[in-house]
């Protein structure tokens, strides 16, 4: 695990946006519009809270038990949750990311995801965070370095705000047409995915957010004409911080901190993750969506935010 207090932050700027990128686990750990935040944050050298803005690979969210079974072999990683005994969103989130490639509005880091107790597979990810006038851009890739078939997922632990605004005084939509039911006690999958439309997981329509809790994951949102899936997030002033996926990502896990369940945001109280990924947790296991990579095989995919009003 890197030493948080050691690691680097890259500033980007663009026209009116600018962001900090960590080397420890590639994480968004600001992004801001003419000086008005879009994500929540955290004081440079510290834990990043509730794993906010980090990179979960080789996959995102949990694997029941830690265990799996993939091309006719079992595996058994370590537990990383003990409270609900699975195993939480990877191996790159704590540790630092090396410097592929960086200028003031773009940077590249790498990491090679390493072998594990449980995990034999060799694989390397990259991730490219830039900024332009259209706002952030993230390009995501991962290269299967070893010599057999590997299962993979990927996701980011993304916090969307709109400048100061409380979250209650906010709205969220979306078009998500499914949402896979989670056993609440361990997060875990139960079921099969179930329509949205006229439930409470329905945001067709953008939802005030007051009081709405959420730890959902959501697929197959229809995509907007220019191909992407947006999450719009709006300030009573109308001012709104939009989280856009391209079909590569095709689950959003969607969750609200808040104090009321010993899960704060530091300074914030309730917040925001919006979390793109690319299958619904415990995918090692059912299989949805997990990507498998041949030996040499790459797979890449893209998210981004931006303001608008």
């Amino acid at each position: 695990m890197a030493d948080m207090a050691d690691t680097q932050t890259y500033s980007l700027n663009s026209g009116k946006y600018r962001a900090d990128i960590s080397a420890v686990g590639a994480g968004l750990r600001v992004l801001e519009y003419d000086g008005a935040p879009l994500t929540e944050t955290w004081e440079a050298g510290t834990k990043p809270p509730l794993s906010a803005g980090l990179v979960l690979a080789p996959w995102p969210n949990r694997t029941a038990d830690g265990t799996f079974t993939f091309g006719g072999v079992d595996h058994r990683m370590e537990i990383t949750e003990p409270s609900r005994n699975n195993a939480s969103h990877g191996f790159v989130r704590r540790v630092a990311w090396a410097l592929v490639e960086r200028t003031d509005s773009r940077v590249e880091q790498s990491a090679d995801v390493g072998t594990h107790p449980g995990w034999p597979f060799s694989l390397t990810v990259t991730v490219v965070h830039e900024l332009s006038a259209d706002g952030l851009t993230v390009t995501a890739s991962a290269t299967n370095t070893g010599d057999t078939s590997a299962p993979f997922g990927m996701g980011f632990h993304t916090y969307a705000r709109v400048g100061d605004v409380p979250l209650d005084e906010c709205t969220l939509e979306f078009s998500a047409g499914t949402r896979l039911p989670l056993d609440p006690v361990r997060n875990l999958p139960v079921g099969t995915s179930v329509p949205t439309a006229d439930t409470e997981y329905d945001f067709r329509q953008a939802r005030s957010l007051q009081g709405v809790q959420l730890d959902t994951p959501f697929s197959a949102s229809l995509p907007d004409v220019d191909g992407r899936a947006n999450h719009v997030l709006r300030g009573p002033d109308g001012a709104a911080t939009v989280l856009w996926t391209d079909s590569n990502f095709g689950w959003v896990q969607v969750f609200t901190a808040d104090p009321a369940n010993d899960q704060a945001y530091p300074d914030r109280g309730r917040a925001l993750a919006i979390e793109p990924m690319t299958c619904p947790p415990d995918a090692l296991n059912s299989e949805i969506d997990l990507i498998v990579l041949e030996p040499g095989q790459t797979w890449s995919g893209t998210w981004g935010m931006r303001y608008e009003k």
